[in-house]
C-alpha cells in the first residue's frame, strides 16, 4: 500500500497546523512500514521540517506537483530518474520560480496581485497563522507562486493570460497559486507509482487524502480516493469512484478514515515482510 497526503487542512490543521489529533495513526503507518508521501503546496524546506518531526523518509511532491523529491537509495542504485540533488534525487515537473516571478511582475500593472515574493516574512505569516520562523520557509519557492487577488473578478482574465504563458492557476484553502501549465500533484502521483511499481514490484493499494479542488487529479490517480471536510463541515463538490468522505475535518478525521483502510486491508498494506520494501522506509 501506497498513501499519498495533502498537509494543510488534511494532515496538518487548518487553523493550527498542528497533527496531534494523527500522531497515533502515524505511529502506526511507521510500524507498518507504509510509505507517507507528501504532496503539497508546501515547499521544500517546509516538508523537510515536518518529515523530520514525523520521522518519515518517503518521497514527496512539493508545490502543487512542481517536483518529487527522494532519497539517493531510495528506490535502489538502478534508479536513474531525474538529477542528483544529495541528498535527494529529483524529478522536476514545473517551471522554475523566476519564469513565474516574471509573470507575477508583469501582470501586477493589470491585476491586484500580490505574490509570496512580494509579501514580507511578517505579512506571510499573518496571513496564514504560521509562525515567522515558518512563514520564512514558506517563501523558499522552487516552482510556484501563492498569491492573493484584491478583485477576484478578475480571476478569469488572469487564467487567461497564464495559459498563454504555459501557466496555469490553482486554488487551495488560503491561496490562489500560479503553476506551470503542466503541472499538478496528479502527474507526480502516477510518476512515484510508476516508480514504486517498477523498483519495489507490485503496489497492491494506492490510497490519496486531500481537502480542496487541487487535491483532485491526485485523488484521481489512485485506487482509493479519500476527502477531509473543511473546519465548518462543507466540503468540495468532488465526485470520484469509490471516494470516501472523512467524518471530522482535519487530522482527526485522517486519523480516522487511514485507521479504517489500514485495518480493513487484511494484511495486503503491511510491508513488513518483503524485503524491497522494508528497506525503503526504515533507517
Amino acid at each position: 500500500m501506497l498513501i499519498f497526503t495533502d498537509l494543510d487542512g488534511t494532515l496538518l490543521d487548518h487553523a493550527t497546523y498542528s497533527w496531534e489529533g494523527a500522531a497515533r495513526t502515524v505511529a502506526r503507518i511507521r510500524e507498518e512500514r507504509v510509505p507517507l508521501i507528501f504532496a503539497t503546496s508546501k515547499t521544500r524546506a517546509e516538508v523537510e521540517r515536518i518529515q523530520a518531526a514525523l520521522d518519515i523518509r518517503d518521497p514527496f511532491v512539493v508545490e502543487n506537483g512542481g517536483a518529487v523529491f527522494f532519497p539517493e537509495d531510495y528506490f535502489g542504485t538502478a534508479c536513474r530518474e531525474g538529477d542528483r540533488l544529495p541528498p535527494y534525487r529529483r524529478i522536476r515537473m514545473g517551471e522554475t520560480y523566476a519564469e513565474i516571478r516574471a509573470f507575477v511582475a508583469e501582470m501586477k500593472g493589470r491585476f491586484p496581485i500580490r505574490g509570496f515574493g512580494d509579501l514580507e516574512t511578517a505579512e506571510i505569516a499573518e496571513l496564514t497563522g504560521l509562525s515567522v520562523e515558518q512563514a520564512a520557509l514558506a517563501r523558499t519557492r522552487e516552482f510556484s507562486e501563492p498569491f492573493l487577488i484584491a478583485d477576484p473578478s478578475g480571476l478569469p482574465d488572469l487564467e487567461a493570460e497564464a495559459a498563454r504563458r504555459d501557466l496555469k492557476v490553482t486554488s487551495g484553502g488560503r491561496f490562489h497559486h500560479l503553476i506551470g501549465a503542466g503541472q499538478d500533484k496528479g502527474r507526480a502521483v502516477r510518476k512515484l507509482l510508476g516508480l514504486y511499481a517498477r523498483f519495489c514490484g507490485r503496489v497492491r493499494r494506492s490510497v490519496a487524502i486531500g481537502d480542496s479542488r487541487n487535491d483532485l487529479p491526485m485523488l484521481g490517480e489512485v485506487d482509493q480516493p479519500v476527502l477531509i471536510p473543511r473546519p465548518d463541515g462543507t466540503r468540495e463538490d468532488i465526485r470520484l469512484p469509490n471516494l470516501i468522505i472523512a467524518p471530522y475535518p482535519g487530522s482527526t478525521g485522517w486519523s480516522a478514515v487511514v485507521d479504517r483502510i489500514l485495518s480493513g486491508g487484511k494484511g495486503d498494506h503491511d510491508n513488513r515482510r518483503d524485503e524491497r520494501w522494508r528497506r525503503r522506509t526504515v533507517s
